[in-house]
C-alpha cells in the first residue's frame, strides 16, 4: 500500500518528548553561510531535515552537475546539549556519502522568527537557515535493516525518511559490499584515482542516496543525479506493528524488504515559523512598523 494509506493504520507518535528543541523540527534551506575571511556563499544548495532523533542533510553545488566526488549527503543521530545549547551529530561510517566528516564542530544555535542562525563555536562560519515547512504531516522513519528477498540474507542498511508537510527527504546508505570497496580510502577522489576498476568505484560511490522533494513528491535534488525529476518511492509499504513499517523496493537491481522504525508521526503538525518576544519588543515594533515593515516579507 501507499505510505499515506499505511500511516492511517498506526497511532500518532508525538515529538513533544524530544530532547532537542521543537524549533528545530522541520525542513530548512540554507540561505547563506558567511566565513571568517569575509566571504559569503548564497548559492550552494543545502537542505537540513530534522526528525525527533535524527537528521538528513544534502549539499550540492548545483542541481544536476555537481561532480560525483564533491556531493555531500548524510544521515545521523541528533545530539543536543541543553546546558551549552550545542547541537551535534553522530554519523555512522555508512551514513555518509563522503568518506570523511566535513563538519566536525558542534553547532551553536540562535532562533529568530523562521530563521535559525548556526554559529561554529570558534567563529569559523555562521549559517542562516530558513524553515520551509508550514503545517501538515510530520513523519520520521529510520531504516533499521534490509533483507534480500531472493536469498533471505539480512544486511546492515542506514537511512530514513522525513516528511514535513509537502517537503520530503530520503536517505539510504550503500549496500555493505559497496561501502567496503570505499572504506580503505581516505576520500572519494582517492578512491577513484587509485581504484583498479574506476567504473565499479563510481557505481559504488553513487549507490548512496539522499533525495529531496520540495513539492508534489517529485525529487528536486539528489546525490543520485539521475533521479532528479522522478517521483519519491512511497508505494509497497506494509504495517508490521505500531512502530514498524516495511517497504518492498529494488536496490542495485535486486528486490529487498527494508525495515523502518517510526521515530515520530503527527498527521497534522504546525512547524515553528516565529518566535516569542517581550511586550516591550512588540510595542517597539508596532510603534515603528511603518519603517520596519515597509519592505519586510516572510523569506524562506
Amino acid at each position: 500500500m501507499n505510505l499515506f494509506e499505511a500511516l492511517k493504520l498506526i497511532p500518532t507518535q508525538p515529538a513533544e518528548d524530544a530532547v532537542i528543541p521543537a524549533s528545530l523540527f522541520g525542513a530548512f534551506r540554507r540561505k547563506s553561510i558567511s566565513f571568517f575571511n569575509g566571504l559569503t556563499d548564497e548559492k550552494t544548495i543545502v537542505y537540513w531535515f530534522q526528525s525527533k532523533t535524527f537528521t538528513i542533510d544534502l549539499r550540492l553545488k548545483n542541481q544536476r552537475d555537481t561532480p560525483l566526488t564533491e556531493r555531500q549527503g548524510w544521515i545521523g543521530e541528533t545530539l543536543w546539549e541543553p546546558e551549552a545549547e550545542l547541537l551535534s551529530w553522530c554519523v555512522a561510517k555508512n551514513g555518509n556519502f563522503q568518506n570523511h566528516i566535513q563538519w566536525p564542530e558542534p553547532a551553536k544555535l540562535h532562533t529568530v522568527g523562521n530563521c535559525i542562525l548556526e554559529f561554529s563555536p570558534n567563529n569559523t562560519y555562521v549559517e542562516d537557515w530558513r524553515q520551509q515547512a508550514d503545517s501538515g504531516v510530520f513523519l520520521g522513519l529510520r531504516i533499521q535493516s534490509a533483507q534480500h528477498l531472493a536469498t533471505g540474507k539480512q544486511i546492515a542498511l542506514d537511512g530514513g525518511l522525513i516528511i514535513c508537510g509537502q517537503y520530503m527527504a530520503y536517505a539510504q546508505s550503500r549496500l555493505p559490499e559497496l561501502q567496503n570497496q570505499l572504506s580503505e580510502y581516505s576520500n572519494l577522489n582517492e578512491a577513484v584515482q587509485l581504484s583498479a576498476d574506476t567504473s565499479a568505484t563510481v557505481k559504488a560511490i553513487e549507490n548512496f542516496e539522499v533525495s529531496i522533494s520540495l513539492a508534489n513528491q517529485k525529487i528536486d535534488y539528489s546525490t543520485q543525479s539521475f533521479k532528479t525529476g522522478q517521483q519519491m518511492l512511497l508505494d509497497d509499504f506494509e504495517v508490521l506493528d505500531a512502530q514498524t513499517l516495511s517497504q518492498q523496493k529494488m536496490i542495485n537491481g535486486e528486490p529487498y524488504t527494508v525495515l523502518f522504525k517510526v521515530d515520530t508521526y503527527a498527521p497534522h503538525y504546525e512547524f515553528q515559523r516565529s518566535t516569542s518576544a517581550s511586550s516591550a519588543c512588540e510595542n517597539w515594533y508596532a510603534a515603528e512598523q511603518n519603517h520596519l515593515a515597509f519592505h519586510a516579507a516572510a523569506v524562506k
